[in-house]
Protein backbone atom coordinates (compact mmCIF):
# COMPACT_ATOMS: atom_id res chain seq x y z
CA UNK A 1 0.00 0.00 0.00
CA UNK A 2 1.36 3.44 -0.93
CA UNK A 3 1.84 6.14 1.68
CA UNK A 4 -0.92 8.18 0.03
CA UNK A 5 -3.33 5.25 0.23
CA UNK A 6 -2.44 4.69 3.89
CA UNK A 7 -3.04 8.36 4.64
CA UNK A 8 -6.44 8.37 2.95
CA UNK A 9 -7.47 5.23 4.78
CA UNK A 10 -6.34 6.63 8.13
CA UNK A 11 -8.24 9.89 7.56
CA UNK A 12 -11.59 8.16 7.07
CA UNK A 13 -14.46 8.35 9.55
CA UNK A 14 -13.80 5.66 12.16
CA UNK A 15 -17.08 6.10 14.00
CA UNK A 16 -18.57 8.28 16.71
CA UNK A 17 -18.27 6.14 19.86
CA UNK A 18 -16.10 8.21 22.20
CA UNK A 19 -16.40 5.91 25.22
CA UNK A 20 -13.16 6.18 27.26
CA UNK A 21 -11.67 8.48 24.60
CA UNK A 22 -10.46 11.08 27.08
CA UNK A 23 -7.07 11.89 25.58
CA UNK A 24 -6.61 14.70 23.09
CA UNK A 25 -3.51 15.69 21.17
CA UNK A 26 -3.76 19.27 19.96
CA UNK A 27 -1.27 20.28 17.27
CA UNK A 28 -1.20 23.86 16.03
CA UNK A 29 -1.06 23.82 12.24
CA UNK A 30 2.16 25.32 10.78
CA UNK A 31 2.40 27.29 14.01
CA UNK A 32 5.18 29.78 13.26
CA UNK A 33 3.91 30.32 9.72
CA UNK A 34 0.31 30.63 10.93
CA UNK A 35 1.33 33.34 13.39
CA UNK A 36 3.06 35.28 10.61
CA UNK A 37 0.01 34.97 8.34
CA UNK A 38 -2.19 36.16 11.18
CA UNK A 39 -0.03 39.23 11.67
CA UNK A 40 0.14 39.96 7.94
CA UNK A 41 -3.13 38.90 6.27
CA UNK A 42 -1.82 39.77 2.81
CA UNK A 43 0.28 36.60 3.06
CA UNK A 44 -2.79 34.35 3.29
CA UNK A 45 -2.88 31.69 0.57
CA UNK A 46 0.64 32.58 -0.59
CA UNK A 47 3.67 30.30 -0.11
CA UNK A 48 5.42 31.33 3.11
CA UNK A 49 8.24 29.97 5.22
CA UNK A 50 9.84 31.02 8.48
CA UNK A 51 13.62 30.89 8.11
CA UNK A 52 16.75 32.82 8.94
CA UNK A 53 18.75 34.83 6.43
CA UNK A 54 22.06 32.99 6.77
CA UNK A 55 23.44 30.77 4.05
CA UNK A 56 23.02 27.67 6.19
CA UNK A 57 19.62 28.54 7.64
CA UNK A 58 16.84 25.97 7.54
CA UNK A 59 13.08 26.19 7.28
CA UNK A 60 11.51 26.43 10.75
CA UNK A 61 7.97 26.28 9.39
CA UNK A 62 6.20 26.20 6.04
CA UNK A 63 2.55 26.92 5.35
CA UNK A 64 0.45 24.60 3.20
CA UNK A 65 0.84 26.60 -0.05
CA UNK A 66 4.62 26.29 0.40
CA UNK A 67 4.32 22.59 1.15
CA UNK A 68 2.58 22.14 -2.19
CA UNK A 69 5.98 22.93 -3.75
CA UNK A 70 7.65 20.19 -1.72
CA UNK A 71 8.97 22.52 0.97
CA UNK A 72 9.04 21.19 4.53
CA UNK A 73 10.49 21.96 7.95
CA UNK A 74 14.23 21.38 8.41
CA UNK A 75 14.85 21.81 4.67
CA UNK A 76 17.71 24.21 3.85
CA UNK A 77 16.23 27.61 3.10
CA UNK A 78 18.27 27.84 -0.09
CA UNK A 79 16.66 24.64 -1.34
CA UNK A 80 13.21 25.99 -0.47
CA UNK A 81 13.91 29.08 -2.57
CA UNK A 82 14.97 26.87 -5.46
CA UNK A 83 11.71 24.93 -5.26
CA UNK A 84 9.62 28.11 -5.01
CA UNK A 85 11.47 31.34 -5.87
CA UNK A 86 8.39 33.43 -5.02
CA UNK A 87 8.09 32.05 -1.49
CA UNK A 88 7.78 34.69 1.23
CA UNK A 89 10.55 34.37 3.82
CA UNK A 90 9.74 35.62 7.31
CA UNK A 91 12.58 35.87 9.83
CA UNK A 92 11.84 33.85 12.96
CA UNK A 93 10.54 35.69 16.03
CA UNK A 94 11.07 33.04 18.67
CA UNK A 95 10.24 35.21 21.68
CA UNK A 96 6.97 36.26 20.10
CA UNK A 97 6.06 32.66 19.23
CA UNK A 98 6.65 31.76 22.88
CA UNK A 99 4.25 34.50 23.94
CA UNK A 100 1.58 33.19 21.58
CA UNK A 101 2.28 29.66 22.82
CA UNK A 102 1.49 30.77 26.37
CA UNK A 103 -1.83 32.11 25.11
CA UNK A 104 -2.54 28.78 23.43
CA UNK A 105 -1.76 26.83 26.60
CA UNK A 106 -3.91 29.22 28.63
CA UNK A 107 -6.87 28.27 26.45
CA UNK A 108 -6.15 24.59 27.05
CA UNK A 109 -6.06 25.30 30.79
CA UNK A 110 -9.61 26.63 30.63
CA UNK A 111 -10.87 23.22 29.59
CA UNK A 112 -8.82 20.93 31.83
CA UNK A 113 -6.08 21.08 34.43
CA UNK A 114 -4.46 18.01 32.91
CA UNK A 115 -2.35 19.56 30.16
CA UNK A 116 1.00 18.16 29.07
CA UNK A 117 2.83 20.55 26.72
CA UNK A 118 5.03 18.68 24.27
CA UNK A 119 6.48 21.75 22.58
CA UNK A 120 5.47 25.34 21.91
CA UNK A 121 2.83 24.22 19.43
CA UNK A 122 1.39 20.95 20.74
CA UNK A 123 0.06 19.39 23.92
CA UNK A 124 -1.77 16.38 25.29
CA UNK A 125 -4.97 17.00 27.24
CA UNK A 126 -6.90 14.64 29.50
CA UNK A 127 -10.53 15.80 29.36
CA UNK A 128 -12.11 13.12 31.54
CA UNK A 129 -12.96 15.63 34.23
CA UNK A 130 -14.45 18.10 31.75
CA UNK A 131 -16.91 15.82 29.97
CA UNK A 132 -19.70 16.17 32.50
CA UNK A 133 -19.59 19.95 32.14
CA UNK A 134 -18.72 20.41 28.50
CA UNK A 135 -20.02 17.41 26.59
CA UNK A 136 -18.55 14.62 24.50
CA UNK A 137 -14.90 14.41 23.49
CA UNK A 138 -15.58 15.65 19.93
CA UNK A 139 -17.67 18.51 21.33
CA UNK A 140 -14.88 19.56 23.67
CA UNK A 141 -12.32 19.31 20.86
CA UNK A 142 -14.55 21.48 18.68
CA UNK A 143 -14.86 24.05 21.49
CA UNK A 144 -11.07 24.16 21.84
CA UNK A 145 -10.66 24.68 18.09
CA UNK A 146 -13.30 27.40 18.14
CA UNK A 147 -11.61 29.20 21.04
CA UNK A 148 -8.23 29.09 19.28
CA UNK A 149 -9.77 30.39 16.06
CA UNK A 150 -11.87 33.16 17.61
CA UNK A 151 -9.43 34.40 20.23
CA UNK A 152 -6.06 33.81 18.57
CA UNK A 153 -7.05 33.40 14.90
CA UNK A 154 -4.99 30.22 14.68
CA UNK A 155 -5.90 26.79 13.29
CA UNK A 156 -5.27 23.51 15.09
CA UNK A 157 -5.74 19.82 14.41
CA UNK A 158 -6.90 17.50 17.18
CA UNK A 159 -6.67 13.74 17.58
CA UNK A 160 -8.96 11.98 20.06
CA UNK A 161 -8.34 8.51 21.44
CA UNK A 162 -8.33 6.32 24.52
CA UNK A 163 -4.60 5.75 23.89
CA UNK A 164 -2.04 8.53 24.21
CA UNK A 165 0.18 7.82 21.22
CA UNK A 166 -2.85 7.06 19.04
CA UNK A 167 -4.21 10.54 19.77
CA UNK A 168 -0.95 12.01 18.45
CA UNK A 169 -1.09 9.92 15.29
CA UNK A 170 -4.74 10.88 14.82
CA UNK A 171 -3.95 14.60 15.03
CA UNK A 172 -1.44 14.21 12.22
CA UNK A 173 -4.11 12.60 10.05
CA UNK A 174 -6.62 15.31 11.02
CA UNK A 175 -4.54 17.98 9.31
CA UNK A 176 -5.17 20.56 8.16
CA UNK A 177 -7.40 22.20 10.75
CA UNK A 178 -9.51 19.12 11.50
CA UNK A 179 -10.25 16.62 14.22
CA UNK A 180 -10.22 12.84 14.12
CA UNK A 181 -11.76 10.50 16.67
CA UNK A 182 -10.45 6.95 16.91
CA UNK A 183 -13.01 4.94 18.93
CA UNK A 184 -11.47 2.55 21.44
CA UNK A 185 -12.73 -0.48 19.51
CA UNK A 186 -11.14 0.87 16.31
CA UNK A 187 -7.68 1.43 17.78
CA UNK A 188 -6.07 -1.69 16.33
CA UNK A 189 -7.74 -1.45 12.88
CA UNK A 190 -6.59 2.19 12.68
CA UNK A 191 -3.02 1.33 13.60
CA UNK A 192 -2.92 -1.60 11.23
CA UNK A 193 -3.52 0.62 8.21
CA UNK A 194 -0.34 2.60 8.95
CA UNK A 195 3.32 2.16 8.13
CA UNK A 196 5.68 1.28 10.97
CA UNK A 197 7.18 4.77 10.79
CA UNK A 198 4.02 6.14 12.41
CA UNK A 199 4.83 4.46 15.73
CA UNK A 200 6.68 6.22 18.54
CA UNK A 201 10.33 5.20 18.56
CA UNK A 202 10.52 4.05 14.96
CA UNK A 203 13.06 6.26 13.27
CA UNK A 204 14.83 5.66 9.96
CA UNK A 205 17.29 3.14 11.45
CA UNK A 206 14.60 1.02 13.10
CA UNK A 207 12.37 1.23 10.04
CA UNK A 208 15.27 0.05 7.88
CA UNK A 209 15.98 -2.82 10.27
CA UNK A 210 12.34 -3.93 10.19
CA UNK A 211 12.17 -3.55 6.41
CA UNK A 212 15.16 -5.86 6.08
CA UNK A 213 12.91 -8.52 7.59
CA UNK A 214 10.02 -7.66 5.29
CA UNK A 215 8.09 -5.62 7.85
CA UNK A 216 6.95 -2.19 6.65
CA UNK A 217 3.41 -1.94 8.03
CA UNK A 218 2.08 -2.01 11.59
CA UNK A 219 -0.20 -4.91 10.69
CA UNK A 220 2.86 -6.94 9.68
CA UNK A 221 4.72 -5.89 12.82
CA UNK A 222 1.84 -7.07 15.01
CA UNK A 223 2.12 -10.58 13.60
CA UNK A 224 5.82 -10.94 14.36
CA UNK A 225 6.26 -13.21 17.42
CA UNK A 226 7.65 -11.23 20.34
CA UNK A 227 10.80 -13.39 20.75
CA UNK A 228 11.57 -12.87 17.07
CA UNK A 229 11.05 -9.13 17.30
CA UNK A 230 13.32 -8.97 20.35
CA UNK A 231 16.02 -10.80 18.44
CA UNK A 232 15.82 -8.14 15.74
CA UNK A 233 15.79 -4.91 17.76
CA UNK A 234 16.59 -5.85 21.35
CA UNK A 235 14.48 -6.53 24.40
CA UNK A 236 13.33 -3.01 25.34
CA UNK A 237 12.56 -1.90 21.80
CA UNK A 238 10.95 -5.23 20.97
CA UNK A 239 8.61 -5.08 23.96
CA UNK A 240 7.79 -1.46 23.20
CA UNK A 241 7.00 -1.98 19.52
CA UNK A 242 4.97 -5.12 20.14
CA UNK A 243 2.73 -3.25 22.58
CA UNK A 244 2.30 -0.25 20.31
CA UNK A 245 1.42 -2.46 17.35
CA UNK A 246 -1.51 -3.77 19.39
CA UNK A 247 -2.54 -0.35 20.71
CA UNK A 248 -1.19 -0.86 24.23
CA UNK A 249 0.14 2.28 25.91
CA UNK A 250 -0.61 2.78 29.62
CA UNK A 251 0.88 6.26 29.73
CA UNK A 252 -1.45 9.09 30.63
CA UNK A 253 -1.19 12.83 30.40
CA UNK A 254 1.57 14.03 32.70
CA UNK A 255 -0.07 17.20 33.91
CA UNK A 256 0.67 19.10 37.08
CA UNK A 257 0.33 17.30 40.38
CA UNK A 258 -2.96 17.52 42.21
CA UNK A 259 -3.27 20.86 43.95
CA UNK A 260 -3.65 21.10 47.72
CA UNK A 261 -5.31 24.47 47.41
CA UNK A 262 -6.52 26.83 44.71
CA UNK A 263 -6.16 30.56 45.12
CA UNK A 264 -6.49 33.83 43.27
CA UNK A 265 -4.83 37.08 44.36
CA UNK A 266 -5.14 40.63 43.08
CA UNK A 267 -3.03 43.70 43.82
CA UNK A 268 -4.74 47.07 43.42
CA UNK A 269 -3.01 49.90 41.57
CA UNK A 270 -4.14 52.24 44.34
CA UNK A 271 -5.10 51.12 47.82
CA UNK A 272 -8.79 50.26 48.08
CA UNK A 273 -10.83 51.98 50.78
CA UNK A 274 -14.36 51.15 49.66
CA UNK A 275 -15.99 48.07 51.23
CA UNK A 276 -18.43 47.61 48.34
CA UNK A 277 -15.62 47.60 45.78
CA UNK A 278 -13.69 45.10 47.90
CA UNK A 279 -16.73 42.83 48.05
CA UNK A 280 -17.05 42.94 44.27
CA UNK A 281 -13.39 41.97 43.86
CA UNK A 282 -13.76 39.09 46.33
CA UNK A 283 -16.81 37.87 44.39
CA UNK A 284 -14.91 37.98 41.10
CA UNK A 285 -12.01 36.01 42.59
CA UNK A 286 -14.43 33.53 44.17
CA UNK A 287 -15.80 32.81 40.70
CA UNK A 288 -12.30 32.22 39.31
CA UNK A 289 -11.39 29.86 42.16
CA UNK A 290 -14.70 28.00 41.87
CA UNK A 291 -14.31 27.60 38.11
CA UNK A 292 -10.91 25.99 38.63
CA UNK A 293 -12.38 23.68 41.27
CA UNK A 294 -15.14 22.50 38.93
CA UNK A 295 -12.69 22.07 36.08
CA UNK A 296 -10.74 19.57 38.19
CA UNK A 297 -13.88 17.97 39.65
CA UNK A 298 -12.88 19.10 43.14
CA UNK A 299 -14.78 20.52 46.08
CA UNK A 300 -13.34 22.61 48.90
CA UNK A 301 -13.89 21.94 52.58
CA UNK A 302 -12.49 25.32 53.57
CA UNK A 303 -11.98 28.86 52.28
CA UNK A 304 -9.69 31.73 53.26
CA UNK A 305 -9.60 35.47 52.77
CA UNK A 306 -6.21 37.18 52.59
CA UNK A 307 -5.86 40.94 52.94
CA UNK A 308 -2.69 43.04 52.79
CA UNK A 309 -2.90 46.56 54.14
CA UNK A 310 -1.13 49.74 53.08
CA UNK A 311 1.62 49.13 55.65
CA UNK A 312 2.21 45.63 54.17
CA UNK A 313 0.63 43.82 57.09
CA UNK A 314 -0.98 40.58 55.88
CA UNK A 315 -3.99 39.05 57.61
CA UNK A 316 -5.45 35.68 56.59
CA UNK A 317 -8.74 34.41 57.97
CA UNK A 318 -10.21 30.98 57.27
CA UNK A 319 -13.60 29.35 57.53
CA UNK A 320 -14.96 25.85 57.03
CA UNK A 321 -17.31 25.02 54.15
CA UNK A 322 -20.01 22.58 55.23
CA UNK A 323 -20.94 20.86 53.05
CA UNK A 324 -17.83 21.05 50.82
CA UNK A 325 -18.51 23.10 47.71
CA UNK A 326 -17.23 24.19 44.32
CA UNK A 327 -19.62 27.12 43.99
CA UNK A 328 -18.52 30.75 43.99
CA UNK A 329 -21.75 31.60 45.80
CA UNK A 330 -20.79 29.39 48.75
CA UNK A 331 -17.16 30.52 48.87
CA UNK A 332 -18.11 34.19 48.72
CA UNK A 333 -20.84 33.93 51.33
CA UNK A 334 -18.43 32.14 53.67
CA UNK A 335 -15.61 34.67 53.48
CA UNK A 336 -17.26 38.03 52.80
CA UNK A 337 -18.11 38.28 56.49
CA UNK A 338 -14.39 38.08 57.30
CA UNK A 339 -13.79 41.60 55.96
CA UNK A 340 -12.76 43.84 58.88
CA UNK A 341 -15.11 46.73 59.60
CA UNK A 342 -14.12 49.42 59.23
CA UNK A 343 -11.34 48.85 56.70
CA UNK A 344 -7.83 49.79 57.88
CA UNK A 345 -7.17 53.51 57.57
CA UNK A 346 -4.70 53.21 54.71
CA UNK A 347 -6.90 50.84 52.72
CA UNK A 348 -6.26 47.43 51.16
CA UNK A 349 -3.47 46.87 48.63
CA UNK A 350 -3.96 43.12 48.01
CA UNK A 351 -6.81 40.64 48.33
CA UNK A 352 -6.60 36.87 48.00
CA UNK A 353 -9.26 34.15 47.91
CA UNK A 354 -8.24 30.55 48.58
CA UNK A 355 -10.07 27.23 48.57
CA UNK A 356 -8.43 24.42 50.56
CA UNK A 357 -9.13 21.02 52.12
CA UNK A 358 -9.71 19.82 48.57
CA UNK A 359 -11.20 16.47 47.68
CA UNK A 360 -12.78 14.88 44.63
CA UNK A 361 -16.39 15.90 44.19
CA UNK A 362 -17.50 12.28 44.63
CA UNK A 363 -16.22 12.48 48.23
CA UNK A 364 -18.06 15.68 49.06
CA UNK A 365 -21.79 15.40 48.50
CA UNK A 366 -23.35 18.78 47.79
CA UNK A 367 -27.02 18.94 48.75
CA UNK A 368 -28.43 21.93 46.91
CA UNK A 369 -31.71 22.21 48.81
CA UNK A 370 -31.74 25.95 48.37
CA UNK A 371 -33.24 27.12 45.07
CA UNK A 372 -33.41 23.50 43.85
CA UNK A 373 -29.85 23.61 42.60
CA UNK A 374 -30.37 26.70 40.47
CA UNK A 375 -27.13 28.28 41.74
CA UNK A 376 -25.13 25.22 40.68
CA UNK A 377 -26.84 25.23 37.28
CA UNK A 378 -26.15 28.94 36.83
CA UNK A 379 -22.44 28.57 37.56
CA UNK A 380 -22.21 25.53 35.26
CA UNK A 381 -23.75 27.63 32.48
CA UNK A 382 -21.21 30.36 33.24
CA UNK A 383 -18.44 27.77 32.80
CA UNK A 384 -19.78 26.85 29.36
CA UNK A 385 -19.77 30.43 28.12
CA UNK A 386 -16.40 31.39 29.60
CA UNK A 387 -14.69 28.25 28.29
CA UNK A 388 -15.99 29.04 24.84
CA UNK A 389 -15.54 32.81 24.68
CA UNK A 390 -13.07 33.64 27.44
CA UNK A 391 -13.33 34.55 31.09
CA UNK A 392 -14.45 38.12 30.32
CA UNK A 393 -17.31 37.07 28.04
CA UNK A 394 -19.90 36.76 30.79
CA UNK A 395 -20.00 37.73 34.44
CA UNK A 396 -22.57 37.57 37.21
CA UNK A 397 -25.02 40.47 37.21
CA UNK A 398 -23.55 41.90 40.41
CA UNK A 399 -20.14 42.22 38.77
CA UNK A 400 -21.64 43.79 35.67
CA UNK A 401 -23.45 46.34 37.79
CA UNK A 402 -20.15 47.26 39.41
CA UNK A 403 -18.40 47.61 36.03
CA UNK A 404 -21.24 49.74 34.68
CA UNK A 405 -20.93 52.02 37.68
CA UNK A 406 -17.29 52.55 36.89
Amino acid sequence: MSNKSRSLQAKRDWGSDDTDCNLLHVDMDCFFAAVEMREQPQYQNRPLIVAGSGRRSVVAAANYPARAFGIHSAMPAAQALQKCPQVIVCPPRIDYYRQVSKQVMAIFDRFTAQVEPVSVDEAFLDIKGARRRLGSAPQIAAQIKEALAKELHLPASIGISAIKFVAKIASAHAKPNGLLLIPKAQTVPFLHCLSVGALWGVGPATAKKLASHGVTEVAELAEVPLPTLISWVGNAAGQHLHQLAWGIDPRGVEGSAAEKSISKEHTFETNLRDVSALQQQILAQSHEVARRLRRQELVAGGASLKLRTADFKTVTRSVRLDPPSALAHDIYQAIVGLIPRPLPAGGIRLVGVRADSLRHQSEGIQLRLDEDGRQAAAEAALDQVQNKFGSSALAPASLLRRNDAN
